[in-house]
């Protein structure tokens, strides 16, 4: 059997100058113009030797255990368009590593719950159709450029320094839609920081109705660590909720 490259907390000899991570598309009802915001950040850098989708590739809404909306898809109509876009994403970047995460794995929960054996499913891959260079694996660690470790996870925890400073390395979180920080802490042996990196979604879909009375609004964008530092990359929004078209 293949040795999964990332197993074990990943290939820890290799270190990582530019990394992108990406969180929370959940395709289908992601930003509309999400896909031109990543196609402009491969554009301008170019040195990116690591992509992460840290989660929430999918939403999968047909398939949730909380109540859905009956004007929305059917799990079969939401996968078979959610696999298009899928595609477009692999081709723009066709090696990625992504986490597993509450809405990617609701097939996988639901078949538990139900008491289907793992044998009679499908990976990832097969399901979305997509090659070998996207790899599913549960949490991260990967050594940055200048040696340090950066722990990658969906979300455990909203509050991102405080998992940082239990760790005693350097986190990086999706999950929360509304966190978009970047955050330090330091003792007299070492600097640590967060990163927290928002989301691609399209929270005027009908599938973020349940946030529409939550005081606070979803942040979109990505983050990006270059030689051991994370930044913050916003999709700036105008006020009809369209990308402006830049990078900022």
């Amino acid at each position: 059997m293949k040795k999964n490259l990332f197993d074990n907390q990943m290939n820890k000899s290799k270190k990582h100058e530019c990394v992108l991570v990406i969180s929370d598309l959940h395709i289908p009802y992601h930003h509309p113009q999400s896909f031109d915001f990543l196609k402009a950040i491969k554009k301008k850098y170019k040195d990116i030797d690591l992509v992460v989708n840290i989660g929430d590739e999918l939403d999968q809404h047909g398939l949730s255990f909380h109540d859905t909306d009956p004007d929305l898809s059917s799990p079969g109509d939401e996968l078979s368009i959610s696999k298009k876009y899928i595609k477009e994403l692999e081709k723009m970047y066709p090696e990625m590593v992504l986490l597993h995460s509450n809405h990617s794995s609701l097939i996988y929960r639901r078949a538990l719950k139900h008491g289907m054996p793992k044998a009679y499913l499908k990976s990832y891959n097969d399901f979305l159709d997509v090659g070998p260079g996207w790899e599913w694996v549960d949490d991260l660690n990967i050594k940055l450029s200048n040696g340090q470790e950066c722990f990658m996870t969906h979300g455990i925890s909203a509050d991102g320094l405080k998992l940082a400073m239990q760790y005693g390395k350097h986190v990086v979180q999706g999950h929360f839609h509304s966190k978009f920080n970047i955050q330090y802490f330091s003792n007299p042996d070492n600097l640590v920081w967060s990163l927290q990196v928002g989301c691609l979604t399209n929270q005027r879909s009908m599938a973020f109705n349940y946030s529409r009375q939550f005081r606070l609004r979803f942040i979109i964008g990505c983050g990006i660590i270059i030689n051991g530092w994370p930044r913050l990359l916003p999709m700036v929004l105008d006020h009809n909720g369209n990308w402006i078209g830049e990078l900022v």
